[in-house]
């Protein structure tokens, strides 16, 4: 297997991390370090020097002759941190090289590297090298990508559960749940020959079978809460023109993100960005206003408001003193499959309630939130709403990081799906009493698509190609 190197830090930092690992990258970083580290014990680190090599000469001796140092074949002065296989990251040798954060000096160190024999490494192929290893598994190591994505604390706190096993641990649950059921069935099929054995009590079977259900279940639904904690929570502020959507949206997120006017009309697209509140990240969405118009770009615009209210987990439903609120719940029956908060709020309060954060408080009367965006008076309770509508709404990731596991990932998500789908087939079979080989067969796609999770079955480098593809180079 080559030997890779890669920078493991963004550029612009003061201080940068070239990440090494394969059978040869002890030699080959000796070859250009002050000090000849090839007997280095693990878990060392190192200080000295980085210099040019001799492009002229390929076959120079091990390490390069440093005793007289001059400044212009010196790249820059180093750490350099030793890690011997297995006990590495990659589970290969590895050396993290600290060097300065110029971008000169990265890639002079870089292109030295490679002249002693190493090559750039993929995106992700560290971290491929670890799976490959058996350093983790194939969920463990996507955790990876996530963590690194991460922006707040919850996203934070999946990303450290699936990492340390999480995920890996409710999975190997399953499976042995799984693999008991499926040995008794199999068993049966190993005597059909012979008699009519049941190895397996039908009764007893389809009560495991709705036991794994339910887990499966669970873990499909909380999907949509994983999703929402890495995104943001969606919340679609709606209302008529010139409520002050616009206006609240720059005071949530504290930047001009959207055009204040007095025109109607003004906003004719989603205009999205993401704050957290008390730890929690809010993916709020400015709309279009809900009015009658034959403005066909408006038109298109309140169209993709009310798609936006439709997908949102929370509406604010904004609205102006003395005013109705706008009646939405009739085009939402028969669209929206998922548990929804609307919180009504009266904007411009500061129009007919002196400005006083006391008074505000106090106008909660029929469950209304009265605000005024252009002073900033009732925000207080408007946070406040949305962080208990969140937690209403996540009330399944109370213990994220602790005993509930999360599902956060597309794929994992997809396959679980597929599982539940041949665990319902497998329960409606044992109810018909359907012969053993096709229960086994459903069976059997179960643990197949559990296997795909964690990467027990995967051999195609094209799969694994494409897992590691959007992770950054250096990891």
């Amino acid at each position: 297997m080559s030997t890779i190197c890669a920078p493991a830090t963004p550029s612009g930092g003061a201080i940068a991390i070239i990440r090494i690992s394969g059978p040869e990258a002890i030699t080959i970083v000796s070859g250009i370090f002050s000090k000849d580290i090839r007997n280095a014990t693990g878990y060392t680190v190192h200080y000295g020097h980085i210099k040019m090599p001799d492009y002229n000469n390929i076959d120079e001796q091990l390490p390069v002759n440093l005793h007289s140092r001059t400044e212009c074949d010196i790249i820059d002065d180093v750490l350099i941190s030793v890690f011997k296989a297995p006990h590495s990251y990659t589970g290969e040798d590895s050396i993290e090289i600290s060097c300065h954060g110029s971008s000169y000096i990265i890639q002079k160190i870089l292109e030295a590297l490679i002249h002693r024999g190493a090559r750039m490494a993929n995106p992700g192929e560290f971290t491929k090298r670890a799976f490959l290893a058996g350093k983790m598994d194939l969920s463990q190591a996507e955790a990876v990508a996530d963590l690194i994505a991460a922006s707040n604390k919850a996203a934070h706190h999946m990303a450290m559960s699936q990492m340390r096993g999480g995920v890996s641990n409710e999975l190997n649950g399953l499976r042995q749940q799984l693999l008991h059921i499926t040995s008794l069935i199999e068993l049966e099929l190993d005597f059909s020959d012979h008699e009519d054995i049941e190895f397996a009590d039908r009764q007893q079977l389809s009560e495991q079978l709705e036991s794994l259900h339910n887990h499966i279940q669970r873990l499909v639904k909380s999907f949509h809460t994983g999703n929402a904690l890495k995104t943001g929570i969606p919340v679609a502020i709606i209302g008529a023109p010139n409520v002050g959507k616009s206006t609240l949206l720059n005071l949530l997120v504290h930047e001009e993100r959207a055009i204040v006017s007095d025109i109607q009309g003004t906003t004719r697209d989603l205009i999205e960005d993401t704050i957290q509140i008390d730890g929690l990240p809010f993916r709020f969405i400015d709309t279009a206003g809900l009015r009658a118009t034959t403005d066909r770009i408006e038109l298109m615009g309140i169209e993709r408001s009310l798609q936006a209210a439709q997908k949102a987990d929370i509406i604010i439903l904004l609205t102006e003193p003395n005013k109705d609120f706008p009646d939405i719940e009739p085009r939402f029956a028969s669209n929206n499959h998922h548990r929804q908060i609307v919180l009504k709020v009266v904007n411009k309060s500061d129009l007919v309630i002196p400005d006083s954060s006391f008074l505000y408080h106090s106008q909660q009367s029929n469950n209304h939130i009265h605000i005024s965006s252009l002073t900033g008076a009732g925000m207080p309770s408007l946070q406040k709403a949305l962080i208990s509508a969140a937690d209403t709404l996540l009330s399944d990731a109370k213990e994220i990081g602790r005993d509930t596991t999360i599902i956060t990932n597309l794929r994992h998500y997809e396959a679980l799906h597929h599982i539940l789908d041949a665990v319902s087939r497998t329960k409606q079979a044992l109810a018909n009493g359907i012969s053993s080989d096709l229960i086994a067969e459903d069976l059997r796609q179960c643990l197949h698509y559990l296997a795909d999770i964690t990467g027990e079955e995967i051999t195609s480098d094209e799969i694994l190609s494409n897992i590691f593809s959007n992770f950054c180079i250096g990891k």
